[in-house]
């Protein structure tokens, strides 16, 4: 350890942690759909309302673009803009694992190598027009839709939906859309 200094031991010591947490063992507390046709959940999901990341918390016009990868992975784009509609696009692309058992409704959303954040499918309208992604830490969630818009008694339940599984929904934050 010595060979990495104070910070890097650091570092290194938060990622096992946070590696050792975001487990594929590990069920997630938050309640899954029972089933997820992977097939029709690819496309694009704009972003009605999140609990935001550091990187989302100004965002934009946000998108999240699914799509399968001959390996069985899922591709990844998520394109905001960052304080505004004029403001240049920023992507990112994590891949997508679905994990083992789960009927697709449990991922490991890899940013970079070796940690995957849990990503749980919690709710998905019967006709995939909208869904829920939350985690069990209760700390980040994505509301979102394949148009930009959704109806108002819509999003209204979607926010009982993140209450009902434990989540503070004060922190939520609509993310304007065109």
């Amino acid at each position: 350890m010595k060979r990495f200094g104070k910070l890097g031991s650091a570092l290194l010591g938060s990622m096992l942690s946070v590696t050792a947490c975001a487990s594929d063992a590990t069920p997630p507390t938050v309640p899954p759909v029972a089933r997820v046709d992977i097939d029709r959940f690819m496309g694009d999901w704009y972003v009605i309302a999140h609990i935001p990341s550091r990187q989302e918390r100004d965002a934009w016009g946000a998108v999240e673009r699914y799509a399968k990868n001959a390996d069985g992975t899922i591709g990844t784009t998520f394109r905001f803009r960052k304080g505004s509609f004029e403001a240049p696009v920023q992507t990112m692309t994590p891949k997508g694992f679905v994990r083992p058992g789960t009927n697709n409704a449990v991922w490991g959303m890899q940013f970079f190598w070796p940690i995957r954040a849990e990503y749980v499918i919690v709710d998905l309208a019967p006709d995939y027009s909208s869904t829920i992604v939350a985690r069990s830490k209760r700390d980040y969630a994505w509301i979102m839709a394949r148009t930009p818009r959704m109806p108002a008694a819509q999003y209204e339940a979607a926010v009982r939906k993140l209450q009902a599984i434990g989540y503070d929904t004060t922190k939520l934050r609509k993310v304007p859309q065109r």
